[in-house]
This record gives structure tokens, sequence and C-alpha cells, in this order.
């Protein structure tokens, strides 16, 4: 075999036999996930943590500008020389797509939190009322504590920068349960591509390649917490959105600080209402009416910014997204952001909230 055929040959043997890791997720959790990953994680943490800026952001903006530049270069050669240009192309992808496994893609194919956790997966309707409820209640409280009016909405008083701080705190709560949940070396940054990622209808995504938590800043600040929590999770080594969201949740409402738990319960809530609205529209105008109307200006704050950015990009961006995740193993795409309520309906079933 040619040279220069080697690589796109091995990208085909890599897409045919990486997949077959979802037969072995026991493997994977024992050899990759809990045994070289958390030494490439924090290597690649200790690497880049303290660097200011996301070097991540700056490698991809390099990567389109050197792809831009070479279609330029190369765009007379396409008629007479399109077959080495095309291998070319797939050689560089069959590199990216090994890195990506290597360094974090392979975290896909590992046992599924509900296993590891021993929780239930599904939940009746009246599991979820009860949860829902309990949710209210924890989110008036916290949103009361802050306020003293429950018709005031929350302004968040932190920093990014420092929320990355303080949120190693409730991670450190969670960990004193549940030692696979511990984080060290943090690594997190606002994103550069903060405007896109907006316009993509993304609140923060992590870098595979450089292990930082990228959060979209330009987001309403009480979602910060959670939000970048959600990254934190994913550099820990779990893929799974949901999954993602549930610890996100659990670091943020075991944290001491108020706005944090704030940030937590009424993330949640919000999930647990709109699940409400789709399936019983009468029990959720009725949830709703419960909930005070400060954290409700919060959810429309919320509203009016992701409307202000709407546009077709989101849905292709979103489209494309949810493909990716079916790709890697996770069968229910973006909702997947949504199935994180099964985990906290039945973890908290017998617990205190």
């Amino acid at each position: 075999m040619k040279r220069q055929k080697l690589l796109p040959f091995l990208l085909l043997i890599q897409i045919i036999l990486i997949p077959f890791l979802g037969y072995f997720p026991d493997e994977v959790e024992r050899f990759y996930s809990n045994g070289c990953y958390p030494f490439i994680s924090k290597s690649l943490r200790i690497l880049f943590g303290n660097i200011p800026f996301s070097v991540g952001d700056v490698l991809y903006f390099l990567l389109i500008v050197f792809g831009i530049q070479w279609v330029w270069t190369n765009r007379k050669s396409w008629k007479t020389d399109w077959k080495n240009n095309i291998l070319k192309i797939v050689s560089c992808f069959s590199l990216i797509y090994f890195a990506f496994h290597l360094l974090w893609g392979f975290n896909y194919y590992r046992q599924p939190l509900f296993e590891k956790m021993k929780i239930e997966r599904d939940y009746t309707d009246a599991d979820l009322l009860v949860f829902t409820k309990k949710l209210i209640a924890k989110t008036n409280a916290v949103q009361f504590q802050l306020t003293q009016n429950k018709n005031t909405k929350i302004a968040f008083p932190y920093s990014q920068e420092k929320v990355f701080q303080m949120n190693t705190e409730g991670y450190k709560n969670v960990a004193t349960q549940y030692s696979f949940f511990q984080y060290s070396v943090l690594s997190g940054k606002q994103s550069l591509f903060s405007l896109p990622l907006t316009y993509m209808g993304f609140g923060g995504y992590l870098n595979p390649f450089t292990n930082e938590a990228q959060v979209n800043y330009l987001l309403p600040m009480y979602h910060s917490p959670t939000t970048s929590c959600h990254e934190m999770a994913h550099q820990m080594g779990y893929a799974s959105e949901s999954e993602c969201n549930f610890i996100g949740f659990m670091a943020s409402v075991k944290n001491k600080d108020l706005y944090f738990k704030y940030s937590g319960y009424s993330f949640a809530l919000r999930y647990c209402l709109a699940n409400w609205q789709m399936r019983n529209k009468t029990v959720y105008k009725q949830l709703l009416q419960t909930v005070h109307p400060g954290i409700l200006k919060n959810y429309e704050e919320s509203d009016d910014f992701w409307k202000a950015y709407e546009t077709p990009i989101e849905t292709g961006f979103h489209l494309f997204y949810d493909t990716f995740l079916k790709w890697n193993q996770q069968k229910d795409g973006m909702e997947g952001y949504s199935k994180f309520v099964n985990l906290m309906v039945n973890y908290y079933k017998n617990k205190p909230l």
C-alpha cells in the first residue's frame, strides 16, 4: 500500500472498529476511563490550565485559517490532481479522529452512570411530581434567602473566573460521597468563540485536544455555575450529556454558596417543568403558579437572551451535533440533555434534596 493511502485506510479501520467498543463498556471503564485517561486529562490540564486564554480556541482558529489557505493555494490543482488532494484531506481527518478518541473520545463507550451509581432508569408521573414539588420548594427557598423578595430575580455577583474556582469546592463535597467525582487541576476558560457559540445555541463545550472546559461568557451569569460544572464533568471523562447535566447539578447544589445552589436548583427545575409541559399541561400550569415570580423572571431573561440570537444556524448545528452524539453511542442525541431528569428523580427518590 502506498504511503499516501495509509492514513485514509486507517481512518476506515477506525470507523469500522471503534463502535465495537460499545460492547465492552466495563473494559473501557477499567482500562481507559479509569486507566490511562485520568493521566492524559491531568497532564493536559497542567499544561494548559494556567494559560489565561483558551489555547484550544486558538488552535481551532489556526486550523481554520490554514485549511482555508491550503484550499486557496491548491485551487488550481483540483482538476488535475483531485485524487491526491482528497487523500491529503482524508489523511488529516484520520489523524484528528485518532487524536480525538485517544485524548477523550473513548469515554463515549464507558459504563453508564446508571450502572455505576446503581440508579434506576425509569420513573412514574407520581415520582416526577413529588420530585418537582420538592425542587420548587428548594428553589423558592434559596431565591427568597438571596433577595428577601419572591418577586425579585437573582443578580449573580461573581465573575466567570471566580465561578470556576468556586466550582472546585462543590466537587470536593460531592467527592466525599463518590470518589469517582474527584476533580483536580482546574482548567476552565471563557471561550473566545462565545458569540459563534451563542448563535449555535450552546452554553459551552470541552475541547478534547487540550482538555479545557470552555464556557460561553455571554450567557446570563446565573447559569454559569451549572454550565461550567457540566463542562468540568466532561473533563473528568463523562461523555454523556445527561450524565454531565446530573453531575453539574450535584456539584452546584452541594456548593455552600447560595448563588451556586440557586443555579443548580433553577436549572433542574426548568427541565422538570418542561417535562410536565409535554406530559400534562394542566399539572404544568398548577406547578408554575407555585414558583416564585423572581425565578420566572430569570427564566424570561434566559429566553430573551436566546431569542435575540435565533437564526437557522442554530438549527443546523443542533442537527449536526445530534447526529454526532448518536454516532458516538448517545442514542438520544440532543434529547439526552433532558434525560438527566431520569437520573435526578430516581437518585433523590429516597434522599433529601
